[in-house]
């Protein structure tokens, strides 16, 4: 750190050669008597001045942490030298809180160690460095000042606000290997219902049936699992001040379903379609589960105006008979034409419409109005093609809770199933 003028050390110069040159010129030495304070406070402080060196370290109570939860940092300050005022301010990225507002002053005696205990706010999901620390020493007299970054950085990852979701929605077909989807067709697996006539007494499940009181049949389905891939638009993005945004209800879904489905044992691929191409091919585990936060975390909305279709997807990520979760805020028409495509390949569509009216305002006076009622319009228009063929479209406002959205789904299906 190397020492900077003050605004006081002008001014006490000022004065002083003010006072020196009036002195000269009235001769009126008494006018010397008034600078004199002055003269010695510079000459004692700019002779007493040493540049402080200030060693930091700083310390996360934890590494990762949910979005809307508190981080607790610890910063540690030591100088070999005395320092009497030291502010202190943590230099964050967007998305981290500081509870504290300004500058934390703080003063430093020779050798000993000063601990500052922060609260670090995860208002928005990502993967962050928190860091450097900025610092401004002051001596004494205040004349002088010095400005330093002191170079301590810790990782932290934030993970996006978990949605409640008890029941996904169903896949279409299932897959050979073991989950807890049940098959539409017969196999080893035993599931229970009730009697109905026609059913044959050899099915019948008299233990049940006698603890019951009423009689039940066995019906043999296998339990399967099923491919999952979460196609993602990230074209474009459009929130408010507060951090809320398109992106965000994206991300935070995404999360929600990935966690849901791979609890089930199913396999969960992901297709980031936007600016930029991410995709993670369709696995289970909790190993995929992990991969998935870390490629949601990265997930942005890039601007491009290339002419993009399914066709830059791999084929891999596509497996034949896949539920295709389409999470999209119906914004860019590459991302609309990239849905209908998948659907009219033969591919089990669903669109989550990503709502972006909460963050889109009409504008001023009566063509303001108009222009955002027509533009309602065409998103409905665009809904409803969907609809005709087939695709349950639900839309996902920031005040509905997820399970309610996807539950409309379920109630499409059945819908759906109940007039073939």
């Amino acid at each position: 750190m190397t020492w900077a003028r003050t605004p006081k050390l002008g001014a006490y110069t000022g004065l002083t050669a003010a006072a020196l040159f009036a002195a000269l010129l009235l001769r009126r030495p008494e006018l010397g008597v008034v600078a004199a304070p002055f003269v010695l406070s510079l000459a004692l402080g700019l002779m007493t001045a040493v540049p402080p060196r200030i060693d930091a370290t700083l310390t996360l109570d934890r590494d990762r942490a949910v979005q809307g939860e508190d981080v607790q940092a610890e910063l540690r300050l030591r100088s070999p030298r005395t320092v009497e005022r030291l502010e202190v301010r943590p230099v964050l990225p967007l998305g981290i809180d500081l509870a504290a507002t300004g500058p934390l002053l703080v003063q430093l005696a020779a050798g000993d160690e000063r601990v500052l205990r922060l609260r670090l706010h995860c208002r928005r999901w990502g993967g962050y460095r928190i860091g450097p620390i900025a610092v401004r020493a002051g001596d004494r007299l205040g004349l002088l000042a010095a400005e330093d970054r002191l170079d301590v950085r810790r990782p932290l990852t934030v993970y996006p606000h978990p949605e409640l979701l008890r029941t996904p929605v169903r896949p279409a077909r299932t897959q050979r290997l073991v989950g807890d989807q049940l098959a539409r067709h017969a196999g080893d697996g035993v599931e229970l219902r009730p009697y109905v006539a026609g059913d044959q007494l050899r099915q019948v499940n008299w233990r049940v049936s006698a603890r019951r009181g009423a009689l039940h049949v066995n019906q043999q389905h296998p339990d399967r699992n099923a491919d999952v891939v979460l196609f993602l638009d990230t074209f474009t993005d459009v929130g408010d001040e507060q951090g809320s945004s398109t992106l965000d209800l994206t991300v935070r879904a995404a999360a929600a379903l990935a966690g849901r489905y791979l609890a089930s044992r199913d396999g969960v691929g992901l297709v980031a379609f936007g600016g930029y191409l991410h995709w993670l091919y369709p696995a289970a585990g909790r190993a995929q589960a992990w991969r998935m936060l870390d490629v949601l975390l990265q997930t942005q909305a890039v601007t491009s105006y290339a002419d993009k279709t399914i066709q830059v997807i791999p084929v891999r990520m596509l497996p034949p008979g896949a539920l295709i979760l389409g999470l999209t805020p119906l914004l860019d028409q590459r991302g609309v034409d990239a849905l209908m495509d998948l659907r009219g390949r033969g591919f089990k569509v669903v669109l989550l419409v990503i709502s972006p009216v909460p963050f889109i305002h009409p504008g001023q006076g009566e063509p303001g109005e108009q222009a955002f009622r027509l533009w309602r319009l065409q998103r409905e228009v665009v809904q409803a093609r969907y609809q005709r063929l087939g695709v349950p479209v639900v839309e996902w406002r920031p005040d509905r809770p997820l399970e309610a959205v996807v539950e409309e789904v379920r109630t499409f299906q059945r819908r759906v199933r109940g007039r073939a």
